[in-house]
């Protein structure tokens, strides 16, 4: 138990979230709305970084699932590499977002007793990727409303190495990985002075994957030229997975910051 208490930190990779997300990202890379002119492709890229906690129920290995809260700084101590940015293509109406979250964080654990081993040394790596055609369903000079349809792929992965004792040259592995069918909307509503406000609302799962995912954003902008943006805002992340011994359910969430590059 102590063990898994460890690693749950870890099996959240995502947070951070911070995959979405988003998967959602997506919006976070809609270009400012322009006048009407003859449709051409851009494409937008967004780093970003999401410093999100976790909060929910994680089981692995076949054990009891724990419940966890761990704060974006408790996940930071553990961070070993990772990577989160978006992108999308667009022309005219019809766009294609996309997003992906990497995340591998590392701890070790305490044995009962230290009998087996003297202490076990855990990693999980996190992959959240999210893909979606867009289409505009209303744009002025000043705004845009969009609507999407995707899916969102999940894979976790956590091991166990024992290191000193009998059980040293023994390793365990256990791995999660699904896809849930995404669906929700977007939009962006210039205000003055160059800034602006933009958001997302996405549902998913419905048990084809996990049960239920859903995802949300609501951030404020500000546009340094035509082609860069600065983004602040909160995002928040859920889903609820269970398959066999493997119990997925949480909600990560927390303050996103980024970036968007118009080319």
């Amino acid at each position: 138990m102590n063990i898994i208490r460890a690693l749950t930190p870890a099996s959240m990779g995502l947070a951070v979230a911070l995959i979405g997300v988003p998967a959602g990202a997506a919006d976070m890379v809609t270009p400012s709305p322009s006048p009407a002119s003859a449709p051409v492709w851009t494409f937008t890229v967004a780093p970003y970084g999401w410093l999100a906690g976790l909060n929910g129920t994680v089981g692995q290995f076949g054990m009891p699932p724990v419940d966890v809260d761990v704060s974006f700084g408790d996940i930071l101590k553990k961070f070993d590499i990772g990577f989160m940015g978006a992108g999308e293509a667009r022309y005219d109406r019809f766009g294609i977002a996309m997003d992906l979250l990497y995340l591998k964080v590392s701890t070790s654990a305490n044995t009962p007793l230290g009998v087996l081993a003297d202490h076990v040394d855990v990693t999980s790596k996190t992959l959240t990727a999210f893909a979606a055609a867009e289409y505009r369903l209303a744009e002025t000079d000043n705004m845009s409303f969009d609507v999407l349809g995707g899916a969102r792929v999940w894979s976790l992965k956590t091991e166990l190495d024992p290191v000193g004792g009998p059980a040293d040259p023994l390793s365990f592995t256990d791995t999660a990985s699904w896809v849930d069918p995404i669906v929700g909307a977007k939009a962006r509503v210039g205000l003055s002075n160059n800034f602006y406000l933009t958001g997302w609302g996405m549902i998913g799962g419905f048990g084809v994957g996990s049960k239920l995912t859903w995802d949300v954003m609501g951030a404020v902008g500000y546009n340094v030229s035509d082609s860069v943006s600065l983004i602040g805002g909160w995002r928040a992340l859920s889903v609820d997975y269970e398959h066999g011994a493997s119990v997925f359910d949480v909600v990560m969430s927390g303050p996103i910051l980024g970036a968007t590059i118009k080319f």
